[in-house]
């Protein structure tokens, strides 16, 4: 036990360090201590994000890019662990979609992805779905894209979920006119999640 608690210190102390290449030692320990000692990271979950999540937003962009490959890899490993910081989560890879730095910007793309692959898929859609309406620019199609995907496997297990999560987004989309989006791809994306609800909801979504 006091192993661990001088383990979890140094890492919060890397995580917090002035120097950006030490705050990477500490992501680079946290990766480790995931793939080696899975269960001490899962019990201290909440506690580890309070400094982890800072990572995530770091001024700098090799850090922020590191944080967010390193979060992709603990999603995997951890999975359900990883459910008790779900909001925080989704709100540090959320605020990255923005990124006029293309490489920060696919690291949070594939953060989404494993989000998508190992989290629970309901707490995910209600957490897209609040976090969809402060969103703006890219950020907003990226997040209404994954809202898509979840549609059919969220469905089949809560209806209610869908109606009360995923259809206020597609209203939103339909309503505003003049969406804050500069991009080509926004009638496409509007489009396939219709076509997803649609597909579960059929004459109902009327």
């Amino acid at each position: 036990a006091m192993d661990e608690t001088e383990t979890l210190q140094k890492l919060y102390d890397l995580l917090e360090a002035k120097g950006f290449e030490t705050r990477m030692e500490g992501l680079a320990l946290l990766l480790d201590l995931c793939k080696n000692s899975p269960k001490l990271i899962a019990t201290n979950i909440v506690q580890i994000f309070d400094y982890f999540v800072l990572r995530i937003s770091d001024t700098h962009k090799k850090v922020k890019q590191m944080a967010l490959d390193v979060l992709a890899e603990i999603i995997v490993i951890l999975e359900d662990a990883m459910n008790p910081v779900i909001i925080r989560l989704v709100e540090g890879i959320t605020r990255n979609l923005n990124s006029k730095d293309p490489r920060v910007h696919a690291t949070a793309v594939n953060a989404l992805e494993e989000s998508i692959a190992h989290l629970d898929k309901v707490s995910l859609m209600k957490e897209f779905s609040h976090q969809w309406s402060q969103l703006s620019g890219q950020a907003l199609l990226d997040v209404t894209e994954r809202i898509t995907e979840l549609v059919e496997e969220v469905h089949a297990r809560s209806p209610e979920v869908v109606q009360r999560y995923a259809l206020p987004v597609l209203w939103s989309l339909l309503e505003n006119k003049a969406l804050p989006v500069r991009s080509a791809n926004v009638r496409m994306v509007v489009t396939r999640l219709a076509s997803a609800l649609y597909e579960v909801m059929g004459t109902k979504l009327k």
